[in-house]
């Protein structure tokens, strides 16, 4: 049986781009799904980020001329290989040879639209000139929603996309895509997908909406988010359409990869260590106190936070927590940067409580690895969180999550119970910070009993959330979609 050919179309993928966790899931899926005999490859722009990477990219010798509104423009197609992993790009440099993906520290870049139009309707021209005919096209975020768009409308009688279908994926329904109507004419689409039913949200485009609504299945980043947006409270209006499609959205945890992410292979941090001798986790704690310059008695568990210091991460009601938190037998590091008013009250309480707690308000990768692997506990109190990944990296190093019961934190985390010793972090459900302290005293009563505490510890680090669960499933998903024979 010849391999399923899947085409992975994303705005960032790692190694070349990334600006959050969607660059992550496109970088990790092709690989895990060429590893169950798929032949899935890569296409994303061409951004300056990517030319200036050291990548040895290559012109494909073609282009695509495409129709923006009443400009004809031109982008020429390069391709690359790394680890293994085939992966296209669509140049056009007076679009994409930017400084940043999509936002400046003063905004989103003005002509978005007319970036990502462009983009999907390459992607779609690129196609029928490469060297690689997909069976699935597997759009990402709201930047790839007009791909399913055009193969439903403008290329539906196009015999060379007969038996082409797609999957769409929504990182964060959030972020949406909306652009005034006025942008419309730039995809030569016709007027009559302009409706609350097609691409028409409140007078806007839409071009996650757009997604959604053309493709031929739909998925989100784990079981729970899959459901919590078809309500009010998560769906940020798109409720109502997912909730008319919910025989067609799936959720799909994302996996992790265990090559970056396991105490055993980690090049980043002190001592390498396994759930059957965690000495090595010993010395990267006390690594990670040095690194933050803070002096805690070996019973006082060190929680690790990296994160977006935002509202949706909790930070409201960690904030409103900290002064009793520090108060406890218990230490701090935080990692990450995010709204000004939380850069700026971390920084005071960091001052006032300068052998407790350690603030870099930066993100590094490096240290990112220490706090894995040199915390007790890692702290995910999110508003909403799509699926998550810090909370799976971290069972992984023995660092046991405390999370609120939301997406895929609920889906990855269970409650520990220290009766049974079922569960494999600590879990709380109502948004407030009074719940969150009471859970944080919890675990620090379980962390003072040290035999319970490294049963805990090891049975986190036996979890298996790899990609290759991930990819299965999304194999599963695009057999649905293809001819049986």
């Amino acid at each position: 049986m010849k391999p399923l050919k899947v085409l992975i179309a994303t705005p960032e993928a790692i190694p070349f781009a990334k600006t959050g966790g969607l660059a992550d899931v496109a970088g990790a899926l092709p690989k895990a799904l060429n590893k169950l005999d798929c032949d899935a490859r890569i296409i994303m722009p061409l951004y300056r980020h990517v030319q200036e990477g050291g990548f040895e990219l290559k012109p494909t010798g073609f282009g695509v001329n495409v129709r923006l509104g009443f400009r004809d423009i031109w982008a020429s197609i390069f391709k690359g290989s790394v680890n293994g992993i085939t992966a296209y790009f669509i140049k056009r440099d007076e679009y994409y040879d930017r400084k940043y993906l999509y936002t400046t520290p003063d905004g989103d870049y003005f002509d978005n639209a007319e970036r990502f139009i462009l983009f999907s309707r390459a992607v779609v021209e690129a196609i029928k000139k490469l060297d690689f005919k997909p069976d699935i096209i597997h759009c990402h975020d709201w930047q790839t929603g007009l791909i399913p768009t055009y193969l439903k409308t403008v290329y539906k009688n196009d015999s060379f996309f007969a038996s082409t279908k797609t999957v769409f994926t929504i990182h964060n329904i959030a972020y949406q895509g909306q652009f005034p109507h006025s942008h419309f004419h730039l995809a030569g689409l016709l007027q009559d997908i302009f409706h609350p039913e097609g691409i028409e949200f409140w007078g806007n485009i839409n071009l996650l909406k757009a997604g959604i609504v053309f493709s031929d299945i739909v998925t989100t980043v784990s079981e729970k988010y899959s459901k919590e947006i078809r309500t009010a409270e998560f769906g940020y209006g798109l409720e109502g359409v997912l909730d008319s499609r919910k025989e067609k959205l799936f959720g799909v945890l994302n996996g992790v990869d265990y090559d970056d992410w396991s105490p055993e292979k980690d090049k980043l941090i002190i001592a390498k260590y396994d759930s059957k001798d965690l000495s090595g986790k010993v010395a990267c704690r006390k690594d990670l106190l040095k690194e933050y310059n803070l002096n805690l008695s070996d019973d006082a568990p060190v929680i690790g936070i990296i994160s977006r210091l935002a509202d949706q991460k909790g930070f409201d009601i960690l904030s409103q927590a900290m002064e009793d938190l520090m108060s406890m037998n218990l230490g701090m590091v935080v990692l990450g940067t995010g709204e000004k008013k939380y850069h700026d009250l971390f920084a005071e309480l960091a001052k006032k409580y300068p052998k407790k707690l350690g603030v870099k308000i930066t993100f590094d990768n490096k240290i990112a690895h220490k706090i894995e692997a040199g915390s007790d506990m890692f702290l995910m109190p999110s508003k909403y969180e799509p699926c998550g990944l810090n909370q799976i990296y971290s069972l992984k190093y023995g660092t046991i999550p405390i999370v609120r019961a939301t997406g895929g934190l609920d889906d990855t985390i269970q409650d520990y119970d220290p009766k049974t010793g079922d569960g494999n972090g600590f879990k709380f459900k109502e948004y407030s910070s009074q719940v969150l302290l009471a859970k944080m005293k919890e675990s620090a009563k379980i962390f003072s009993n040290k035999k319970e505490w490294k049963k805990l510890v090891q049975k986190a680090m036996q979890q298996d959330f790899s990609w290759e669960r991930s990819a299965k499933r999304y194999v599963e998903l695009y057999e649905r979609l293809l001819p049986k024979f």
